[in-house]
């Protein structure tokens, strides 16, 4: 499995295999997490809501599905040289904490303006942090210059088969706890989580619609897929600041978001926000702005949707106290 492999070489046949076989191999080290009806949200809307509850995943978020995974596969040289890593925060907790069990090193690079809560967390659990100027993609394209020059594996949050088959056991785990949903939504950054969810679903639930849901000021896959190639977007500041940043280029999910996603949809800050605090005050759990996204977008397209089994992907929970907040206030 290459670690960077090219968006037209992917077999969705293959990735599911890889699906499969994560989905076993990972446990019990990454748990299973709930699919939980809601009561409250399926009555406001008229659908029948289910919360995939992978912000109650280790490290907060269902990055460790994929840092897990990616970790298990990796040669007894290829640990003993450490990891480079880049991300915004999750994809760093999960990977410092995959790093801490198996004995491996991890440096991770993060742009500046990354959480200091996050970066916390980050060293918390082991990890070397350096902070990059710009955006998400240069911290990206740094990870991947400094790991080529110290001749270590380089981990994207994104853009690697193995780390996309880990986050696809999502899409078996939803299968197995509410086998036929009719709709899934997911927030998108990179398009890891969708991809890996669709590749499952594709198999396991082909009748099942994937919608991606993007934050307005944060769609750089958005507008590539629009386009139709990878295109460089100016990202504003978002609360969803887990999925906003960049595509790298060639980057695999392009091409797997092209085939497996069905709808998508921008949401406002606005919307976000209020999702969160819906999420907060029916459910009494704290969301980050990107699993505040995913609901957004359910919420945005709910009357059409009337009568359907609804499943929303509640993608983590790591946000910054104030920011949360001031957010639902």
């Amino acid at each position: 499995m290459s670690q960077n492999p090219d968006s037209t070489d992917v077999s969705l046949d293959t990735l599911y295999r890889d699906i499969i076989a994560a989905h076993s191999a990972i446990r019990p080290a990454v748990a299973v997490t709930p699919m939980t009806y809601s009561e409250r949200f399926s009555r406001a809307t008229g659908c029948e809501i289910f919360f995939k509850c992978e912000h109650q995943q280790h490290t907060g978020s269902f990055k460790y599905r994929g840092a897990y995974n990616k970790m298990r596969l990796l040669t007894p040289q290829e640990r003993a040289r450490g990891v480079v890593v880049a991300t915004s925060g999750n994809h760093g907790q999960a990977m410092a904490l995959a790093g801490r069990l198996a004995g491996v090193e991890i440096t991770v690079y993060t742009p500046q303006r990354t959480s200091p809560y996050k970066i916390e967390a980050m060293r918390a659990l082991g990890a070397t942090v350096v902070t990059v100027p710009g955006t998400s993609l240069d911290a990206e394209i740094e990870a991947s210059r400094q790991a080529q020059l110290q001749g270590k594996p380089y981990v994207s949050p994104y853009n690697d088969l193995a780390v996309i088959a880990g986050q696809g056991t999502v899409g078996v785990e939803m299968n197995e706890q509410q086998p036929g949903v009719d709709v899934v939504f997911a927030a998108v950054g990179g398009g890891g989580l969708i991809s890996g969810i669709g590749a499952a679903l594709a198999r396991l639930n082909p009748g099942a619609r994937l919608i991606g849901c993007w934050p307005e000021h944060a769609a750089s896959l958005y507008r590539s897929l629009e386009a139709g190639e990878i295109v460089s977007v100016a990202n504003e500041p978002s609360i969803a600041e887990g999925v906003a940043g960049g595509i790298f280029p060639g980057a695999v999910t392009f091409g797997l978001c092209q085939q497996l996603i069905h709808q998508s949809v921008l949401v406002s800050e606005a919307e976000i926000h209020e999702a969160m605090r819906l999420v907060a005050v029916d459910e009494h759990w704290i969301i980050e702005g990107a699993a505040g996204a995913s609901l957004a977008g359910a919420l945005r397209m709910a009357r059409g949707l009337a009568g359907k089994r609804v499943a929303v992907v509640l993608c983590g929970r790591n946000i910054d106290w104030p920011i949360f907040l001031k957010a639902v206030s």
